[in-house]
């Protein structure tokens, strides 16, 4: 703790330093000049909540490195529109900045309805147009006017804040879709499901769950949605939240707008899914409902345990280090850890609230190293301080494990492994084992590199 900038003493706190300390663990703010924060910037935050709607073009009006950077960064899938999966960019150039960029942005629209017709347009205004002063807006109106299409503009220059505010500017555009047609109807049926992206395929497995007990999935937000499906949305009765990092703030936008309830959910770990099946068939099913969830989650976890009981005994005693970008997610992670007889021994997160901090010290061990939006020295110091044999993160932190020696596991947007539901678990169990009990880490030990002995 002593080797922390000053600025960064409020945002890190360990389990039994201080009575009470991590109920006022500071969160929220912008990162600490200096600090590298491992958080992502405003655009980033917005592109990767909206990137999954598979048949809208999203357009970056701003430098190609903008575009470039965020290209395919989703491991989503789609049943549908493949057009999602490219990365279109208006490439503005330093005559632009110079005389303006709105010229080439009207050229791209006229270009986007004669070739791909697509429903709707999502422009995000990065950096550069922030500076600049496009009115991109009196473009979107003109062409929504002439053309008949959808177009929104997400005002997302990197430079506004962190991740969490290009989530809340994400939502705010999916608001302007909902809004303009809302279709409620008198008897809502059945759930969205919010902060769900479809990595590799995981909204395909939730829905079959609540297919199979009777729950109707009105739409996602946004896996394998489409222009369509959100509109749908606003039908349903019941809004459950997987990502609260992300999709909170579209729960609460819901229920003000359109009187839909919405509660917290989580589909990772097996003692989650089962929570959440059952909580929904409670709130939305008569008897038969709840008494299917339940046949269902039983028949899932034997079947999931027989697949997690072959890697426990390699796995008992390890110590785990996370760092993901929600508080939601932790704490599940902390959770399937505790079924893997694995102790958590450091949990960080990029966007987490107050309330998700509170949770996650009642769930964790004392001496527990609870830190928000860490930067890498922090990451490194406090793994090797608590002896971490592995990290759960996401592209930023693999390199920092593998260069000190620890095993890692991707739960971030770009994997390509289900880790929802029952048999994720199982997907979970082996990808920890796989990494853990790798010989690489007894190999770099014998070699005794002169890195991991500094």
């Amino acid at each position: 703790m002593e080797e922390l900038l000053s600025e960064r003493l409020g945002s890190v706190s360990m389990k039994g330093a201080g009575a009470g300390k991590n109920r006022t663990l500071e969160c929220g703010k912008n990162s600490v000049s200096g600090a590298v924060s491992q958080r992502a910037c405003v655009f980033c935050g917005a592109r990767v909540v909206l990137n999954p709607v598979t048949d809208a073009f999203h357009l970056v009006h701003g430098p190609v490195g903008c575009a470039s950077y965020t290209w395919d960064i989703r491991g989503s899938l789609s049943s549908g529109s493949e057009l999602y999966r490219h990365s279109f960019t208006t490439d503005l150039q330093e005559r632009d900045v110079v005389f303006g960029g709105l010229p080439k942005l009207e050229k791209a629209l006229e270009r986007i309805v004669e070739k791909f017709h697509p429903p709707v347009v999502f422009i995000y205004s990065t950096c550069l147009v922030g500076v600049i002063g496009d009115d991109v807006d009196s473009v979107c109106r003109a062409a929504e006017k002439k053309h008949g299409v959808r177009v929104i503009n997400v005002k997302a220059p990197g430079f506004a804040g962190h991740k969490a505010m290009g989530y809340r500017l994400a939502c705010e555009a999916l608001m302007k879709i909902l809004e303009r047609d809302p279709r409620r109807t008198d008897k809502p049926v059945g759930i969205n499901i919010l902060g769900d992206y479809n990595l590799a395929g995981e909204m395909w497995i939730v829905k079959d769950y609540f297919r199979r007990i009777g729950v109707p999935v009105v739409s996602g937000f946004t896996g394998d949605s489409t222009y369509e499906s959100i509109r749908r949305s606003t039908t349903a009765a019941l809004n459950v939240v997987q990502c609260a990092g992300s999709m909170m703030y579209l729960a609460r936008l819901m229920e003000d707008k359109f009187d839909i309830p919405f509660i917290k959910a989580s589909f990772f770990g097996l003692e989650d899914t089962k929570s959440a099946l059952v909580h929904v068939s409670e709130l939305l099913g008569d008897e038969e409902t709840r008494r299917r969830a339940e046949e269902l989650s039983t028949r899932g976890m034997e079947k999931a345990m027989r697949g997690i009981s072959p890697y426990l005994p390699g796995l008992a005693g390890k110590k785990a280090a996370i760092f993901v970008g929600g508080g939601f997610k932790a704490v599940s992670l902390i959770r399937q850890f505790r079924e893997l007889g694995m102790d958590t021994v450091m949990v960080g997160t990029q966007t987490g609230q107050r309330e998700d901090y509170e949770l996650i010290e009642s769930l964790v061990n004392p001496g527990t190293v609870i830190l928000d939006d860490a930067n890498p020295s922090e990451l490194e110091t406090f793994m090797r301080e608590k002896g971490a044999d592995i990290l759960v993160g996401g592209v930023k932190e693999r390199p920092l494990a593998y260069k000190l020696g620890v095993a890692f596991c991707d739960h971030n947007h770009e994997r390509k492994i289900p880790l929802s539901g029952f048999d994720g678990a199982v997907n979970f169990a082996r990808e920890i084992n796989l990494s853990v009990n790798s010989p690489v880490w007894e190999m770099a030990r014998r070699t005794a590199d002169p890195f991991l002995d500094a």
